[in-house]
């Protein structure tokens, strides 16, 4: 058997007999010879057949067996001749759109109904190659630093992190929920390996229909222990930025400069300089404020640190020196909050407070820090929302696999 070649490697075997095998992206048949292009997960190249061969329609699965060729005029500087084509699969009905065009004609919908054809083109598909990479930048930079990577269930007994917004199910008759975070998991595993992240679905039962809301998407969770406040959460943050920043840009694609230092703007500046007096951002002051921190600090990211407790979860640390405000901090990144994060009570009789002595539902939560648990913090990032905002496009659904929101559950 010829070992297959990934149409990426065809200039080093000009000469040589190779096996190549994907889908068939383009065809055309001219008067004295018809073209074939082949694309698999590397690249495309170009096949040369007579003009009288006439090649399955586009995305059937084929084999070719040719002889690489130089030619600087084919894409890549070479080309298959002499060859044979043999389909793998049954002719290929039509995709939803001719997906051989360099720009996607097809409207949003069309494209997530018909999302495991239409990610084939190569530009929808080189988003999802922008998010891998980001995600190895993740891991790697957090690897680095000593973190164990984490897997926790994702199907939890009580809806006591944040509310009503939660999916209920039915678990052999008994009433659960699918988990909004890893957040109390992850905090128990600060007690065993000290520094930890995860990498899962989280899911939201929230009505937004809105550009930048989904009812599942992808969390980067990082939490770790013996940390002095937020701001050593802050800087590891910025590490991971820088990591996930690099990884991408391995592939090509422009990504922002992340400061050595992030600019910080404590929540009641803020509140300031937007002239009000509001509990949270809005999602005109996040635009606002990044727009300030590019002109004030030439950076696209901002840290907005000491929002008021009343607006923060129960677990969030309060600023020792101004009780009202938290050790939290939200990153801005153009124009969107992307992560959200801070230190966390360690005691247990600050959690007792916290929660006014109604500790019935977080039993197993607060038996933790009985057990011992050092000052510690954490953060989260929506990887789709990193994504989309890296890439400049108009709606996360964009960037996502199968996105399920308030009106989509399929495909």
């Amino acid at each position: 058997m010829i070992s297959r070649c990934l149409t990426a490697d065809l200039p080093r075997h000009v000469g040589t007999h190779v096996r190549v095998a994907g889908w068939v992206h383009r065809r055309r048949r001219l008067k004295s010879v018809t073209f074939l292009v082949v694309r698999d997960r590397s690249g495309t190249a170009q096949v040369v057949l007579r003009s009288d061969v006439v090649p399955p329609p586009e995305e059937t699965v084929v084999e070719v067996r040719a002889t690489v060729t130089a030619n600087p005029r084919a894409p890549g500087g070479v080309e298959l001749t002499s060859a044979s084509v043999v389909p793998l699969s049954e002719p290929a009905s039509p995709p939803p759109f001719d997906l051989y065009r360099p720009a996607v004609s097809a409207s949003l919908p069309t494209i997530l109904d018909h999302a495991p054809v239409a990610l084939r083109h190569p530009l929808l598909k080189a988003r999802f190659a922008v998010s891998a990479a980001a995600v190895a930048g993740f891991r790697s930079t957090l690897d680095g630093l000593g973190f164990t990577e984490t897997h926790t269930p994702k199907i939890v007994s009580s809806a006591t992190e944040s509310g009503a917004n939660v999916f209920g199910i039915d678990y052999f008759g008994r009433r659960a929920y699918l988990a909004q975070s890893p957040q109390f998991f992850k905090q128990a595993l600060v007690g065993v390996f000290e520094r930890v992240y995860e990498v899962g679905p989280v899911f939201r039962a929230e009505p937004h229909d809105t550009a930048r809301h989904l009812a599942q998407y992808t969390s980067l969770d990082a939490e770790l222990g013996f940390i002095e406040d937020h701001r050593d959460v802050m800087a590891v943050l910025r590490e991971v930025l820088a990591g996930m920043a690099a990884s991408v840009a391995a592939l090509g694609v422009a990504v922002p400069e992340v400061p050595a230092e992030i600019p910080e703007l404590h929540f009641a500046d803020a509140q300031e300089m937007l002239g009000k007096d509001e509990p949270d951002l809005a999602p005109a002051d996040e635009r606002w404020l990044s727009d300030w921190a590019v002109r004030e600090h030439g950076s696209e990211f901002l840290f907005v640190t000491g929002y008021p407790m009343a607006k923060r979860p129960f677990y969030t640390h309060p600023d020792p020196a101004r009780p009202a405000y938290s050790n939290s901090f939200d990153l801005l990144f153009r124009g969107l909050e992307l992560v959200t994060g801070g230190q966390r009570l360690h005691r247990h009789a600050d959690y007792v407070t916290a929660l006014g002595g109604e500790v019935a539902d977080y039993g197993d939560y607060l038996a933790v820090f009985a057990h011992g648990m050092p000052p510690h913090g954490g953060f989260a990032l929506g990887l789709e929302r990193w994504t989309a905002r890296l890439l400049g496009v108009a709606n996360i659904r964009e960037v996502t696999l199968f996105p399920r929101d308030l009106h989509r559950l399929t495909p």
